[in-house]
């Protein structure tokens, strides 16, 4: 407790430092208030991928940042296709200040054209304080910390609707092989066992990195993720085959595979958690919460509830994460509010702005667990902290975006089509080696 508290205060006095706050309170949350505003008259523009209610909430630790220096804000929503967009805007001379980057391997591109500013010292003595050196790797290029993860994702939950598995008789299961054999007495029962969404190949990725990060172990994952292991890699083959197990099999996918591959996310939510159910259970990170009670008014606890993504023959539980890494850009006009900006993300203070609002987690380990709304996303938040270092990045993500990360091509495209037909593991993973050695030589 004493180490907690030091550090916390530690993380207080950088931000009084940073941002001209006058108090740090170490019971709870802090105000935004009390800044300097010593920004008046500057803009920061910050792009990004949220749109919806990620944005709307984002918006509001924005709005607490403006409320603190003076400075205003205004958000862009690029889509999915990051890299891209913000390129555009780099060659035709109106760059963003700050991009909030959702891959690695999109910050990696972006380091290596020469897009970023490093972070300041105020953000990595807070980086240092607040986050698990797992953090810190992954929003360094070549040893220079360009990233700082604000918004994390756990990617290990298994969402269920309590009433379907209490009518089937199951209890949240710990295994794979007992995840399956719950899915069966789903079905039995008169419900799909699990709804997958198809129609969104980063969805299949997610799938296939918790089997792999579970069976071959973490060295291996790392390996993969780098490709310095060649996806061909008996490995590979073997959590494609366990992979396959599930979607060939009639019973445990709502509208079997073809329904599958027209189920987007949203679609994939409300078949579990929507007015009229067909399915018992759905994988997808913790950001599933946020769709069931936004939209179709599920209490988090009661009638919607998640396990950890169970162990894989043997193997530890996995813990994937994503998360969104906020890069400051040098082509940006107001470089002096965009570092603020970061300084201020990087603080307990920040994280808590969202926490409150909800459907958020921060790898922050500082922000006080009671900022959460929810005992449900209280135990996520505490499982993807508690993880340390254990914490692997979503692979997808860490890949060049061409085999990462882009709609009807590369690991997606292929993984979909593994969807349609798992009938030849090898073959797939023959097809992912060839577009990953592609990528990876551009």
């Amino acid at each position: 407790m004493m180490r907690r508290r030091t550090t916390l205060l530690a993380s207080c006095t950088a931000l009084a430092l940073a941002l001209g706050a006058t108090a740090c309170g170490g019971g709870g949350p802090v105000t935004a208030g009390g800044g300097d505003k010593a920004l008046s008259g500057q803009t920061v523009t910050v792009a990004g991928v949220w749109s919806g209610s990620e944005q709307k909430n984002f918006q509001k630790v924005l709005e607490a940042f403006s409320e603190k220096t003076g400075a205003k804000t205004q958000f862009v929503s690029t889509g999915d296709n990051v890299s891209t967009v913000v390129g555009s805007k780099i060659e035709g001379g109106n760059a963003p200040d700050v991009v909030m980057v959702p891959q690695v391997g999109v910050l990696k591109q972006f380091a290596e054209k020469g897009w970023l500013k490093p972070l300041s010292k105020t953000t990595r003595q807070s980086v240092d304080a607040n986050y698990a050196n797992v953090w810190k790797t992954y929003g360094s290029v070549d040893g220079t910390l360009y990233g700082l993860y604000f918004k994390a994702a756990h990617k290990s939950t298994v969402w269920y609707s309590p009433d379907a598995l209490a009518q089937a008789g199951v209890k949240p299961p710990t295994t794979y092989d007992q995840m399956l054999k719950a899915g069966h007495t789903v079905s039995d029962s008169g419900l799909a066992a699990f709804s997958v969404a198809g129609q969104d190949g980063w969805t299949l990725t997610d799938w296939f990195e918790n089997i792999y990060l579970s069976q071959a172990g973490p060295e291996k994952y790392d390996a993969l993720a780098a490709h310095r292991l060649k996806w061909t890699d008996v490995s590979v083959v073997r959590a494609l085959t366990t992979l396959g197990k599930l979607f060939k099999d009639g019973q445990l996918i709502a509208g079997g595979q073809k329904e599958a591959l027209n189920t987007d996310f949203p679609g994939s939510v409300e078949k579990v958690f929507g007015p009229e159910p067909e399915a018992g259970m759905v994988y997808e990170g913790d950001f599933v919460a946020g769709v069931a009670k936004d939209q179709f008014g599920r209490t988090i606890g009661q009638d919607a509830n998640f396990f950890p993504f169970p162990a894989v023959d043997g193997g530890e539980a996995p813990v994937v994460s994503g998360g969104d890494a906020a890069v400051v850009l040098k082509d940006g006009k107001n470089q002096k509010a965009a570092t603020r900006l970061l300084e201020y993300l990087a603080t307990p203070e920040a994280a808590a702005v969202w926490a409150e609002a909800g459907g958020f987690l921060s790898p922050n380990k500082n922000l006080d667990l009671a900022s959460y709304g929810d005992d449900v996303t209280r135990a996520t938040a505490k499982s993807l902290v508690d993880a340390g270092d254990s914490v692997r990045f979503d692979m997808s993500d860490q890949a060049p975006a061409a085999f990462g990360g882009t709609k009807g091509a590369g690991e997606w495209k292929l993984l979909q089509d593994f969807l349609r037909d798992p009938s030849d593991p090898k073959a797939t993973a023959a097809g992912l080696e060839a577009a990953a050695a592609k990528a990876y030589r551009g």
